[in-house]
């Protein structure tokens, strides 16, 4: 049997906590967009002052350049089968002075290892290794006998992480880039991100470029050709995500020097400083995140000046899942990861040693990168209480959410503003158009879902779960020779 009044009681307490709620979303809403815009702001004027230096037009004075430093390109493959050939191609094609190409055969179960044998002609060889960095037992360690520069490493399945710690054991040079094994870099990509090492040469730690979608672009020979968009929807989103992620986003945190990420898929790093924190980290989902953090803690540490950048030219790119399942489990994982990486440095926050990265990177990315699906997702689960409860405002909600899609469309054709401006590499106006429409579409329905993916990946994170998820491959889009008469009788 009840007490009285208890019906009545809950009640009040759920309509104050409803009302509440609503109040700090208001507050929450305005700072999180705020500091969006404000972003954006800062990654128009740094693409503006990018795009109108004066750049060396000529890229053999970088290539020659006595301060141009070889690279090592580190490739971590697990059953790659079907890109990794054309990846190769296109690493093998760059125009560039001294590099060396390691992949690292991570275990795979398919033909990857065989298919690497056969093309590039891999005999075994019992070179030594300097084991540095701890990474599980390789079995075998081959060279091309058609390529000088281009190693192979079979190894026992240890995860990214380990594996690119194999990769820096038997590189040779200061510097190394890590380049995921279904991604394409462009001819002079390389020159172009070596650049601040130039500039900079005591200074700079680490380099990003941009990754761009390569699902529909026309490949030949390892390099893209024609750059289209996929035909899937989900890949188009994607396409959008990517440029509103680099172009307004990673070019204005790196102009505020709290650069957190540089993306796994094409990143430039000095080898001794990456030596010194003890390599990638197997600690967390991320390991391409994680590891930047890390440096910052450990440079500043030390109170050492540096600087750790994002080159919004140097374009390597890659394919995306166009499987909602493949998707769901790639933003799972990537969530998982920033809190991992979020926690292990949570001693940075507000700490003014720490620069920009502790007084601001680190707390906008626990309070709006993290947090923000979660505030979402509380919100849809408020309004139907609201509705219960007898106080929604029917008015101000459609208010709001017409509010939040207008800015969330605004933010998403800024960033095609700004490749537009800049870079352009979708000349068509029909892929341009598309563009603009998947911009607008994907606040009605594909942001709501990846909210609540990365909500149950907070969740995961919680029971301690671990999973990468194997991702798809359907492989480039070659181009078709051209047809050729037949010969007359």
């Amino acid at each position: 049997m009840s007490l009285p009044g208890a019906d009545a009681t809950m009640t009040a307490v759920l309509t104050d906590f409803v009302i509440g709620f609503n109040k700090f979303i208001i507050v929450y809403f305005a700072l999180i967009n705020l500091g969006y815009l404000s972003i954006f702001w800062v990654s128009l004027r740094s693409l503006w002052r990018f795009v109108r230096r004066i750049f060396v037009s000529d890229y053999s004075q970088i290539r020659q350049s006595d301060l141009t430093l070889p690279i090592s390109l580190l490739v971590p493959a697990f059953n790659e089968s079907k890109t990794i050939v054309e990846s190769l191609r296109s690493l093998l094609a760059l125009n560039y002075g001294e590099f060396e190409i390691i992949v690292i055969n991570d275990g795979s179960t398919d033909d990857t290892l065989e298919r690497l044998v056969q093309t590039f002609d891999l005999r075994r060889t019992d070179t030594p290794l300097h084991m540095r960095l701890k990474c599980n037992p390789i079995n075998a360690i081959y060279r091309s006998m058609t390529h000088a520069n281009l190693t192979v490493l079979d190894k026992l399945r240890g995860g990214k992480a380990d594996a690119l710690n194999a990769g820096l054991n038997a590189s040779r040079y200061p510097l190394f880039c890590s380049i995921d094994a279904d991604s394409l870099i462009e001819e002079e990509a390389l020159l172009r991100l070596v650049k601040p090492f130039i500039e900079f040469p005591n200074e700079t730690v680490a380099a990003g470029g941009i990754v761009r979608v390569a699902n529909g672009c026309v490949v030949s020979h390892g390099h893209v050709v024609e750059a289209r968009l996929p035909r899937s929807g989900i890949a188009v989103m994607q396409v959008v995500e990517y440029l509103r992620a680099f172009l307004a986003g990673r070019a204005g945190w790196s102009s505020a020097r709290a650069l957190l990420i540089i993306s796994g898929a094409f990143g430039l790093f000095r080898k001794r400083e990456v030596v010194e924190v003890g390599g990638y980290s197997s600690a967390t989902d991320t390991e391409d995140a994680e590891l930047v953090v890390r440096l910052h803690r450990h440079l500043c540490d030390q109170d050492r000046k540096y600087r750790i950048v994002f080159v919004p030219d140097p374009v390597c790119w890659t394919e995306v899942p166009e499987s909602m399942r493949v998707l769901t489990r790639q933003r799972e994982r990537w969530h998982r990861g920033l809190l991992q990486t979020l926690w292990m440095n949570r001693g940075m926050m507000f700490r003014p040693k720490y620069g920009a990265v502790g007084m601001f990177g680190i707390p906008w990315y626990v309070a709006f990168e993290l947090l923000a699906p979660v505030v979402e997702v509380l919100g849809y689960i408020m309004v139907p209480l609201a509705w219960f409860l007898g106080i929604l405002d029917r008015t101000y909600l459609i208010l709001f959410l017409i509010v939040a899609f207008v800015v969330g469309a605004l933010l998403s054709m800024g960033a095609l503003v700004l490749e537009e401006i800049s870079f352009r590499r979708y000349p068509r106006w029909r892929d341009l158009l598309r563009l603009l429409a998947y911009g607008f579409l994907e606040n009605f329905g594909f942001r709501q879902y990846l909210s609540f993916v990365k909500v149950n990946a907070l969740f995961q994170a919680l029971r301690r779960r671990r999973q990468w998820g194997d991702m798809k491959r359907r492989g480039f889009k070659q181009k078709k020779p051209p047809a050729t008469d037949a010969p007359e009788a």
